[in-house]
C-alpha cells in the first residue's frame, strides 16, 4: 500500500531532488542550464513544497517555494505524482515569463534524468551510464529512504526503532551517502564524512549496488558473499533495510 503524500514527497524531495546531482554528473544536462538563473516552485496542496534554484549550471534543492521565478501549483499530490509518471500536467500560477524555460530546459533536464533512472537495459551496457545510473540511484533511494521513514506509517515505526546516529550507505570506497537519526527523525547527508558514523553498509562495487537496487540479489545473501559489508550498530542497518523495502514499493 502506498500514501499518495508519501509518494509525492518522495517523488519531490527524492525523484526531482536528484536534478542537483544529475547536473554534476552529466555535462550535457548541466549545459542546457548553464546560462540560467531561475527558481521553480512546486507547491502540492496537502503535500510538500519546494524550489529548485538553477544557477550557472548547478542547482539546488529548497524546502518552500518563497522567492520562486515560476511557480508551479497541484490540486492533489496525486496530481502531482500524475505529472512525474508523464501523464499530467502542471498548473503555472506565476511567472508565466518563464514557461519557456519549463516547456524546454526544464523538460529535456526531467528526460535526461528520467533515462538514467529508468534507463534502457541496453543503455547499461555503457559503463560511463552504468555508473551515472547506479550513482544517481543512490541519491535517490537516501533521499526516499528519509522521507518514507518520516511520515509513512509502516516506515515511521521502523524508524521509531533506530538509535540516534549516523547510518552510512556506500559504494565502494568513494561514493557515500548517510542517514543521520536524531529522535526518530531522520535527515539526509550526500556528502558524508566519516566523522560520527555509527553503523554503515557498503556494497562492494557498483554492480553489487544495482543488482541490489533493482532487486536482482538478496541482501543477506549478498553480505554472506561479502558483496555487501556492515559494520558498526547493526539494528540501525537493519531498520534502514526495512525502510527500504517501502522505497521499493513506493518507487516500483
Amino acid at each position: 500500500m502506498k500514501d499518495t503524500t508519501v509518494l509525492a514527497r518522495c517523488n519531490l524531495y527524492a525523484v526531482l531532488g536528484a536534478i542537483p546531482h544529475l547536473l554534476k554528473l552529466d555535462p550535457e544536462a548541466a549545459a542546457l542550464v548553464a546560462k540560467k538563473n531561475v527558481k521553480v516552485g512546486f507547491s502540492v496542496k496537502n503535500g510538500p513544497k519546494a524550489t529548485l534554484i538553477f544557477k550557472n549550471g548547478e542547482a539546488e534543492m529548497v524546502k518552500g517555494t518563497e522567492g520562486c521565478s515560476i511557480k508551479l501549483w497541484f490540486p492533489s499530490p496525486e496530481k502531482f505524482n500524475a505529472l512525474i509518471d508523464g501523464t499530467g500536467t502542471p498548473i503555472p500560477v506565476s511567472g508565466f515569463h518563464h514557461i519557456g524555460f519549463l516547456l524546454k530546459e526544464f523538460t529535456k533536464l526531467t528526460d535526461i534524468l528520467s533515462a538514467y533512472l529508468r534507463p534502457e537495459p541496453e543503455k547499461l551496457a555503457d559503463p560511463v551510464f552504468f555508473e551515472r545510473s547506479t550513482t544517481l540511484m543512490l541519491y535517490v533511494i537516501g533521499r526516499a529512504i528519509v522521507q518514507i521513514g518520516n511520515h509513512d506509517k509502516v516506515g515511521m515505526f521502523s524508524a521509531s526503532n533506530i538509535t540516534d546516529g549516523k547510518i552510512k550507505l556506500g559504494i565502494g570506497q568513494d561514493l557515500a551517502v548517510a542517514i543521520h537519526c536524531q529522535e526518530n527523525h531522520l535527515l539526509f547527508n550526500p556528502a558524508p564524512n566519516h566523522r560520527g558514523v555509527t553503523s554503515s553498509m557498503t556494497f562492494a562495487d557498483l554492480k553489487t549496488a544495482r543488482d541490489l537496487f533493482d532487486g536482482n540479489i538478496n541482501a543477506i545473501a549478498a553480505v554472506g558473499m561479502g558483496q555487501v559489508r556492515i559494520s558498526g550498530m547493526v539494528s540501525q542497518v537493519d531498520n534502514i533495510n526495512r525502510i527500504l523495502d517501502r522505497v521499493a514499493i513506493y518507487l516500483a
